[in-house]
């Protein structure tokens, strides 16, 4: 037989399979303790499940020893189902071992372009909120969507974090590192592996948010979409005509200096960050 089809054969198959096992419910997974003054990272994630999405490097930063915060900047659109998302969220990150920060009771409303571009009443006092947590926890590195995303929040997202710095100058100081789910990077700098055992953490993780999931196990085509970054990633990250590296998994991003008001560039070029090297070394520019 076609080895070919026995190998898409068993993909199908065991996607199918993994849709069946259960959501959530399972212990906090391994991790060693932060110390007392751990740098912070925040994730300022759109909805909830975001921090497992695009969390490949948030994830090796809290192995790292890094102090992992998740910005819960919207519960979503359908009121409904804000309480039961915040505690799906809770309870992910729990499993990760992050600190969950609420923006409001139900997370923010209308964080969209069309906000910021029509009804600055209700865009100024949730950029203030923001400000206001970038003051409070002093991140090495904060995460955020690209400005190109699609989805209408996510892009509402990396405004509200940029408009955000702005308010604050050069009173903040920290790397930002752009993140893609609905749309890609067009210029993506960095390429960060994840082992299997990182995946099925993050797989395992996004199967907390069981509303969500239930109407669409994107939970288990996870794994099938890091191993395409691989694949984009070995040419824009590397270089067009370079050799593809020996990743299973990867998420791409772009990473860059808030330093004095302003974006600098953190490296010329484009960088793996491979399994063997100390993800927290991103933090020592």
């Amino acid at each position: 037989m076609n080895p070919y089809f026995q190998s898409v054969t068993e993909y199908a198959r065991l996607t199918r399979q993994a849709r069946t096992y259960p959501l959530g419910g399972f212990p906090p997974a391994p991790r060693p303790q932060l110390a007392p003054d751990a740098p912070k990272a925040l994730l300022f994630s759109p909805h909830p499940d975001d921090e497992c999405v695009t969390g490949a490097l948030a994830l090796r930063l809290r192995r790292a020893g890094v102090a992992v915060v998740n910005v819960a900047v919207t519960q979503g659109s359908n009121k409904a189902r804000q309480a039961a998302r915040l505690a799906e969220l809770r309870e992910g990150c729990r499993f990760l071992g992050y600190e969950v920060v609420q923006t409001r009771p139900n997370g923010l409303e209308k964080v969209n372009p069309r906000t910021r571009e029509t009804d600055p009443a209700t865009w100024q006092p949730m950029v203030q909120t923001i400000a206001d947590i970038l003051r409070q926890h002093r991140p090495k590195l904060i995460t955020c969507p690209h400005q190109f995303d699609q989805n209408s929040t996510h892009i509402g997202t990396h405004f509200l974090v940029m408009d955000a710095l702005r308010s604050l100058g050069s009173a903040v100081e920290c790397l930002l590192l752009e993140t893609e789910f609905w749309s890609p990077i067009t210029t993506p700098n960095l390429m960060v592996e994840s082992t299997v055992e990182d995946v099925a953490e993050l797989v395992t993780a996004l199967s907390f948010h069981a509303g969500e999931v239930s109407r669409n196990p994107y939970h288990v085509l996870l794994p099938a979409w890091m191993q395409d970054n691989v694949r984009r990633g070995a040419e824009l990250v590397g270089g067009q005509g370079a050799a593809a590296p020996d990743f299973d998994f990867a998420t791409l991003y772009r990473l860059q200096h808030w330093n004095r008001g302003a974006l600098e560039s953190v490296y010329a070029g484009g960088r793996m960050l491979p399994r063997t090297t100390d993800a927290a070394e991103l933090l020592r520019w």
